[in-house]
């Protein structure tokens, strides 16, 4: 999908705990909460928190009240996306709820720019979350069990990214929007997230250079999110098998917000708030100070469920990606 008038970027903003604000962006994060109850009684209650902080943040960045805005989109990882509707339930705002997993920041931002292009709003809000701590009680056990986590796992973001699109202004604009299909690899290791979903990040970025005509190389930096090692790796020889090289323009969210090695989150990070933060706190402040002009941001997500994986369903992957350029002729 090509905007006929490509919304823009109004503000960002970006909202993460202290393990985030100790790797190596820890300074192009807005704000960086030393509590990790963001002072509320419960994870559940710490992430809706998080979230509204972000989200009145850019609000207050962009200059605008919350009943300025047309629609707000949002969604995270829990049942019923509860972090964001709790974290939204008083503004006053026509919301839309989604759920898209780790993908959710690109789907919030690619249905937000189609409801601006497309004449349905002057502006609107697209944010995500995700909870460490919420994350491992909702698919993997309560922090109190101490389970041992497997080398291929990733660690959950404390984290929120959130953004206001607008029809007219100034900043980077969103271009074109390749919305992902459903891919299904047959993996069942819900530790290995970043195999299960990069086949998806495989087909959506092949499916948007064969649409767009567009290289890779058009591109001043190729994001996914949240592969992390093992799925950057993944989507890398899969590129290479059909003699794209990749190198020196890919790299993944969950491999840029933490040190690896110094943090020990063994195979990088993950979560909804991983890729919305990192986009919000790092590579807008790429674009908006020069140091690249054109951005593919394809986030991705694992579709699964813990009753699902019990139950021996492999784990479908979903990617959507969005392109974000400085300099657009409209």
């Amino acid at each position: 999908m090509q905007f006929t008038a490509p919304p823009v970027i109004l503000a960002s903003a970006s909202v993460v705990g202290k393990k985030e604000g100790e790797g190596p962006l820890r300074d192009r994060f807005d704000s960086v909460s030393q509590d990790t109850y963001f002072g509320t009684k419960s994870w559940e209650q710490a992430e809706s928190a998080m979230l509204r902080q972000c989200f009145d943040l850019v609000c207050q960045k962009a200059g605008l009240q919350p009943e300025q805005l047309d629609y707000v989109l949002s969604g995270d990882l829990l049942n019923q996306c509860v972090g964001s509707a709790y974290a939204m339930r008083d503004i006053g705002v026509p919301y839309l709820g989604l759920y898209g997993a780790c993908s959710t920041m690109a789907e919030s931002l690619s249905l937000a720019a189609m409801l601006i292009d497309g004449g349905y709003a002057e502006h609107a809000a697209a944010l995500t979350s995700s909870h460490f701590c919420s994350a491992e009680r909702q698919y993997r056990f309560p922090l109190e069990y101490g389970g041992v986590r497997t080398p291929t796992a990733q660690w959950t973001v404390t984290g929120s990214g959130a953004l206001i699109l607008g029809a007219a202004g100034n900043g980077p604009r969103v271009t074109m929007v390749t919305t992902g299909k459903i891919a299904d690899a047959g993996i069942t290791d819900a530790n290995n997230m970043g195999a299960a979903m990069a086949p998806a990040a495989y087909e959506t970025l092949k499916a948007h250079f064969a649409d767009t005509g567009r290289t890779p190389d058009y591109y001043d930096l190729i994001v996914t999110g949240d592969l992390g090692k093992i799925g950057h790796v993944v989507v890398t020889r899969l590129f290479q098998d059909d003699g794209i090289d990749l190198e020196g323009l890919y790299t993944d969210c969950g491999l840029l917000i933490y040190d690896l090695e110094g943090q020990d989150v063994h195979a990088g990070g993950s979560g909804c708030g991983c890729s919305a933060s990192v986009l919000a706190g790092h590579l807008l402040k790429l674009l908006e100070g020069g140091q690249i002009r054109r951005l593919l941001f394809a986030a991705t997500g694992a579709l699964m469920s813990p009753t699902a994986s019990m139950q021996g369903e492999s784990i479908p992957g979903i990617c959507h990606a969005v392109a974000i350029e400085t300099q657009v002729n409209t």
